[in-house]
Order: structure tokens, then C-alpha cells, then sequence
């Protein structure tokens, strides 16, 4: 089978795309795959550091707002759509796939349009609540759209060709014993938080769990993992020695950046985390309850829709970033704390919203679509 995959911008975009090519590959192996992206995106080294073919298309996102330099930006991102539009053709052409699937980001609306002009069947995934531009640019002409939720559909005007298969991950997630992984961690028996504001960290968050952990300590018996993020590193460390927090504590751990982040998910009875849509995956496959304080400044706020699906399953508590303090965290943490069984109510209901079987799923359909004489050639 043929396949051209578009997907730019975000690691929510490309992860997925990825996943999708490797449970391809892993089925059928005679499979020829071609990734579209951005030449200067992340999608770029990403594809590339995954081992499959990749081609660039030069685009730009339409920015909000009305100042000069927007409205020169806004100019030169039409200006590239229509240029992209007919490259992402003669890609087509040439490629001659047997179907086009996009996963979000700009140069998937322009080669996915291109594909349907040429008869090419073509799917989307979408893999947040709320539907990104591009997903409902191309969502009422697609033969399939895949969807992180059912949540999803209130938004599309087009559904009857929807198909709600969570998000694919790359790699299945191990799931330990929480003794075993606090175990493998060096943290002590005990209640477990972690806590995680992004790659760069979270101010709001971070002052938040500042408090949050000298509360802890005064309390005695909670474990605390912490990811600050790259900018936080001095400021936040200043606000726990200003408030008297003793960083030496086994029970505290903190980190910049989280490499062996499933064990530390493992570990955890509670997590405490934004909202994109793999991180809420990962939490769902392995079953814990979560605090989500969705990004504010994301795409058409979609993080917010993210965590809004997870605390209608009552499987999280939202809390908007303008609203975040130390004092509500300690609060909702102390019930918490205090009710162990509605912590295991909200991890069960947060693990049956997981589909682990996501990626076999968009595969299948598929298969279907394209029809099994074409996938197995």
C-alpha cells in the first residue's frame, strides 16, 4: 500500500501521524510511505529521526489580531496556501498513493484538498476535543475521520463518516505496579503526586505547587514528583527555598524534564498536568485521576475541550490557569487525599476512556477503504 501522510505544526499532529506509519509498517511491511510536512517544523527532524521518506511544503499559520505585521503575515500565509495547494498536487501525482491521511497542521488541509481532486481517498485524525482548523477544513470531504472523542462530532457539521478511535501511540504503554514503580523511582511508600507544566514549565503552575509541596511537608507521608520545565529552574527552586521546603527530602523529587515519564505516571496516585491530548492518552492508558489546568494561549482554547471530555467522564477536576492558586490546590489535594476511593473511581473511569487499540483500528478502516487487493500489493 501507498501512503502519504500530512502532518505539521505540533507534536499532537506529528506523534500520531507516526504511529499510524509504524502500525502500517509492523502489518504491512511492503508498505511505501511519504511524509508532507513543513520543511522548517518539528515534523521534519521528527520524520526523518523515524527513518521515513519526508517532503517539505512551505506554509504558514493565519495569526489572529489586526496589527501591520499580522496582517502581513496573514497576506504571505494566503499567498502560500495557494502555492502549496499546487504543489501538494504534483506531490500527489507523482507519489500516486492509494490514500492521503492527515493528522492536523496547514499542509495537511492543502495536500489532503489536493488528493480528494484526484480521486485519492483520504482520512483525517483529529486528536483533540475540539476540532482544529484544518481537520474542519477537509472533515465534510474526507471518506474517514478519526476522532480522540465523541466529544468531537458536536463540532463537525459532517458525521456520518466519523469514527471515534481515541489517539494512536507509538509504543504501547508499560504499565507497573505503584509500589514497584515508586520503588524503581527511590521514593517511599507513600501517596504520590506528579505534577508536570510542559516542556518550557508553567509559571502558574509552578508558584501553585510551590505551595502545594511546603503544605506536604507539613502534612508528612505525600510523595511529590515535579517537572519544572526549562524556564522555571531558578525560580522555581527560589520559591521552595524561600518557603522553607527541604529539596533533600526523599519524598520530593524534581526534575526539569521528565525522561522516564510512564514510570513516574505509574508511581502516581494523582497527576497533576495541562491538557494536550497525548499527555491526557498516556494518562488514560494507565488509569490515574487528574488535576488539568488546561493551557490558556492553546489553538481555539481545544485544551480546555481536552480536559472538559475527561471531567464529564469524572475522571479529572478542570481548573482554568486564571483561576490557579496554591490555596485551591491544597484544598482539592487534601479531599483527595482524604478519599481514596474516589481517587480509584476516577482512574477506573479515566482507563475505560482509553482505546489501546487505536492505531488498529485506523488501520483496519483503512484497509477497508483503500480495499485489501490495494493494501497488500
Amino acid at each position: 500500500m501507498r501512503v502519504l501522510i500530512a502532518a505539521g505544526g505540533t507534536a499532537g499532529h506529528i506523534n500520531p501521524a507516526l504511529a499510524i506509519a509504524d502500525k502500517i509498517m509492523n502489518v504491512l511491511p511492503e508498505s511505501k510511505i511519504l511524509f508532507v510536512g513543513t520543511p522548517t517544523g518539528m515534523e521534519a527532524r521528527l520524520v526523518k529521526k523515524a527513518g521515513y521518506d519526508f517532503t517539505g511544503i512551505s506554509m504558514s499559520g493565519i495569526q489572529r489580531g489586526f496589527s501591520l505585521s499580522g496582517v502581513k503575515h496573514n497576506v504571505k500565509a494566503v499567498y502560500q496556501y495557494a502555492a502549496a495547494f499546487s504543489k501538494a498536487e504534483k506531490i500527489v501525482r507523482k507519489f500516486a498513493p492509494d490514500v492521503c491521511i492527515g493528522t492536523g497542521g496547514y499542509v495537511c488541509a492543502a495536500t489532503l484538498r489536493a488528493a480528494s481532486k484526484l480521486g485519492i481517498k483520504t482520512v483525517t485524525h483529529e486528536s483533540n476535543s475540539f476540532p482544529g482548523v484544518a481537520t474542519r477544513l477537509v472533515a465534510h470531504k474526507a471518506d474517514k475521520v478519526f476522532l480522540f472523542s465523541e466529544d468531537c462530532k458536536n463540532h463537525l457539521k459532517r458525521t456520518e463518516n466519523c469514527v471515534v478511535t481515541g489517539n494512536p501511540l507509538r509504543n504501547n504503554v508499560p504499565i507497573e505496579e505503584k509500589q514497584a514503580a515508586r520503588e524503581r523511582l527511590g521514593l517511599p511508600e507513600g501517596f504520590t503526586i506528579l505534577s508536570l507544566g510542559g516542556s518550557l514549565g508553567a509559571v502558574k503552575i509552578n508558584n501553585a505547587v510551590a505551595e502545594l509541596i511546603r503544605w506536604e511537608q507539613k502534612r508528612g507521608g505525600i510523595n511529590h514528583i515535579h517537572s519544572y520545565g526549562g524556564n522555571g529552574h531558578e525560580t522555581f527552586l527560589k520559591l521552595l527555598d524561600e518557603s522553607g521546603v527541604d529539596r533533600g527530602s526523599d519524598r520530593l523529587m524534581l526534575k526539569e524534564y521528565i525522561d522516564n515519564m510512564y514510570t513516574c505516571m505509574c508511581a502516581a496516585d494523582l497527576i497533576i498536568s495541562r491538557a494536550g491530548s497525548m499527555t491526557l492518552t498516556e494518562i488514560m492508558a494507565i488509569g490515574r485521576a487528574c488535576i488539568l489546568v488546561p493551557y490558556p494561549y492553546a489553538a481555539e482554547n481545544h485544551q480546555y475541550y481536552n480536559a472538559k471530555t475527561l471531567e464529564d467522564a469524572h475522571a479529572a477536576i478542570l481548573k482554568a490557569d486564571a483561576d490557579l492558586t496554591g490555596a485551591w490546590f491544597i484544598e482539592t489535594v487534601e479531599k483527595l487525599f482524604s478519599d481514596p476511593a474516589r481517587l480509584e473511581i476516577m482512574g477506573e473511569n479515566a482507563r475505560k476512556m482509553s482505546k489501546a487499540n487505536a492505531a488498529d483500528v485506523i488501520l483496519s478502516e483503512i484497509i477497508d477503504l483503500v480495499g485489501e487487493d490495494k493494501a497488500v500489493k
